[in-house]
């Protein structure tokens, strides 16, 4: 998305939101702060491949370098211990944000196999939306021969509103098919 189509599209947001809320001040209007993708690799405490594999599906989907998220605590029944590497995660802001948001709700979310539509119950209560997705095949920039095993990930998108009412329709704006 192109700076320019990017300070379009975000203009209609605002005239929108503004309608809609009767916000008097354009410091009101919520907008999106981030967008965090985590990826948790459970396997990875048997084999270091797996985690491995899983950074490069994440760096491939995200265009940036994933950090290795470590166990904050040592579960027995999980055989996990405190340090261990058990996933990775990226945090986007700025364009690769709005790019990444673009390309997941026009490209990847209308090749889920039987889709109708996220949930629009997964709001947190202030804001924030996350979004579970099974596969990482959906996304066009993994190749179907190239991947070891498919993994799901977790996708929040982090925003300034104060509610749930108002980020859902910050979303809506966005272009996210929320199911009716």
């Amino acid at each position: 998305m192109s700076s320019r189509l990017k300070e379009i599209y975000l203009n209609e947001i605002t005239k929108e939101m503004t309608s809609q809320f009767n916000y008097t001040n354009p410091m009101q209007i919520p907008k999106l702060d981030k967008i965090v993708i985590n990826m948790g690799v459970g396997e990875a405490k048997d084999n270091a491949k797996a985690l491995e594999s899983a950074l490069k599906d994440l760096e491939q989907i995200s265009g940036q370098k994933p950090v290795i998220t470590k166990a904050k605590k040592s579960v027995a029944n999980f055989k996990i211990r405190e340090g261990m590497q058990i996933g990775c995660k990226v945090t986007l802001r700025g364009d690769k944000m709005y790019e990444f948001a673009d390309r997941l709700i026009n490209l990847a979310l209308p090749r889920v196999r039987d889709f109708r539509g996220v949930s629009g119950d997964s709001f947190d209560g202030r804001g924030n939306y996350a979004l579970g997705i099974k596969e990482q095949l959906i996304f066009p920039e993994i190749e179907y021969d190239q991947i070891d095993k498919v993994r799901g990930m977790d996708v929040v998108f982090v925003t300034t509103a104060h509610t749930d009412e108002e980020a859902k329709a910050l979303l809506t704006c966005f272009g996210m098919p929320f199911a009716k």
